[in-house]
C-alpha cells in the first residue's frame, strides 16, 4: 500500500489537522531527478497524484519559478491541499481529474508542453486513514474503496455481484494472490446468506478460508485482496496503461518524468513504457540509425530505486516503494 504522505502527527506549525510537516516518499529523491528540468524559467511541473500536497508544496518551493498543475480525482483531497497550497497563490493550479485525463486537462489550461511530470501512485495516507472509505483492512469501515466517491461502483458490488471466475481473476492479477479460488469460493457461498457491506467481515473471512501456512507469511492475510478491489473499483491499472505514455507525449524535450510505484503491476508497467521509448525501433543490420528510429527517452535510474532503510524506519508506508525516472531527448518523428 502506497504511503503518499507519512502518518498524520500534530504539527504545531497552524496548519490543518493531518496537514503537518510530515514528508512524502522519497522527497529528496523526486526532487532531485526533476531538476534539471525544473530550474528552465517558466517550467510547468505536473503532480499527477496530489494527494495531501506534500510533493507539489516541495516542487513549489524548491522550484520558485515553476508552475505547478496538479491532479487528483479524490475531492476530500483537493479541499485539503488547497488550504495547504493556497500561499503559492496562482502558480498552482488544482484539477479534479483522473491522470489519464491529463491530455485534456493541459488543453482546456493551453498548456501545450510540460517540463516535469511526477506520479506517486496508489492509495494516499488520507484515504487509508479515513476510516469510512474502506480501504485499510486493519479497521472496520463500508467497503467502498472509491478514489472518488461521487462516481463509479463500490468495492462492496464488486463482492456481492461480480461472477465467481472474474472474482478469481481480478485476485490473482491484481492482488496476486495464490489463494484465490479458496478464496472466492468463501466469498461466493457468504454472500448468498447476506451481501457484504463491511471490511471486518470480508478479513474474517479470508482468515478462516486460509490454509495454516498461507497465513504465516506476507504480513497481514487480506492485504492481497484488498489491494486487488481497491485496483479493480479505480481501474489503476488500465488508468495507468494510458496515462504513462501521454505523460511523456507531453514533454518537453529535456524534460523530466519520476514515476513512485508500490506494487510490481505498477512497477512492471512503469519499466515497459521507459524501457520502449529509451530502445531504438530500427530494424537489425541498418549501419546509421535514422532519426525516427532514434530513443526518445534516456533512463535516469539504474532499475527501480528504493527508499533508505531510515526512510523506512521513519515511514513505514514508504517500504515498497519504487521510483524510476526518465528524460525526453527527442522530439516524436512522424
Amino acid at each position: 500500500m502506497k504511503g503518499r504522505e507519512a502518518l498524520p502527527h500534530e504539527g504545531g506549525d497552524g496548519r490543518p489537522e493531518g496537514q503537518s510537516r510530515h514528508v512524502p516518499v522519497m522527497l529528496r529523491r523526486c526532487l532531485d531527478l526533476l531538476a534539471p528540468a525544473l530550474e528552465r524559467p517558466g517550467a510547468v511541473v505536473v503532480d499527477c497524484t496530489l494527494g495531501l500536497g506534500g510533493h507539489s508544496e516541495a516542487l513549489l518551493t524548491r522550484f520558485p519559478d515553476a508552475r505547478l498543475v496538479a491532479l487528483d480525482r479524490d475531492k476530500e483531497a483537493l479541499r485539503l491541499s488547497g488550504e495547504r497550497l493556497a500561499a503559492f497563490g496562482d502558480r498552482a493550479t488544482l484539477v479534479h481529474a483522473v491522470y489519464d485525463e491529463l491530455p485534456d486537462v493541459l488543453g482546456r489550461l493551453g498548456v501545450p508542453r510540460v517540463q516535469g511530470v511526477l506520479f506517486d501512485l496508489g492509495v494516499s495516507s488520507m484515504q487509508l486513514d479515513e476510516a469510512d472509505r474502506g480501504f485499510a483492512y486493519a479497521q472496520d469501515a463500508p467497503l467502498d474503496m472509491r478514489m472518488d466517491q461521487t462516481t463509479g461502483v463500490s468495492a462492496a458490488e464488486v463482492l456481492n455481484t461480480y461472477p465467481p471466475g472474474e472474482l478469481v481473476r481480478i485476485l490473482r492479477a491484481y492482488g496476486e494472490e495464490k489463494q484465490a479460488k479458496r478464496i472466492v469460493s468463501a466469498i461466493v457461498r457468504e454472500r448468498e446468506k447476506e451481501p457484504f457491506t463491511n471490511s471486518a467481515r470480508l478479513v474474517e473471512l479470508i482468515r478462516d478460508a486460509l490454509p495454516q501456512a498461507a497465513k504465516r507469511t506476507g504480513g497481514n492475510p487480506a492485504k492481497r485482496t484488498f489491494q486487488a478491489l481497491r485496483i479493480e473499483v479505480n481501474g489503476e491499472l488500465s488508468v495507468l496503461e494510458r496515462a504513462i505514455p501521454a505523460a511523456v507525449k507531453a514533454l518537453d524535450v529535456g524534460g523530466r518524468i519520476a514515476v513512485l510505484s508500490y506494487h510490481s503491476l505498477e512497477d512492471r508497467l512503469v519499466k515497459q513504457v521507459f524501457a520502449a521509448g529509451a530502445a531504438t525501433t530500427a530494424p537489425p543490420g541498418l549501419p546509421v540509425v535514422p532519426e525516427q528510429y532514434q530513443p526518445r527517452l534516456k533512463l535516469l535510474t539504474r532499475g527501480a530505486e528504493l527508499p533508505t532503510e531510515e526512510e523506512i524506519a521513519e515511514n513505514r508506508r514508504a517500504a515498497p516503494a519504487r521510483l524510476r525516472g526518465a528524460e525526453r531527448i527527442r522530439e516524436d518523428v512522424e
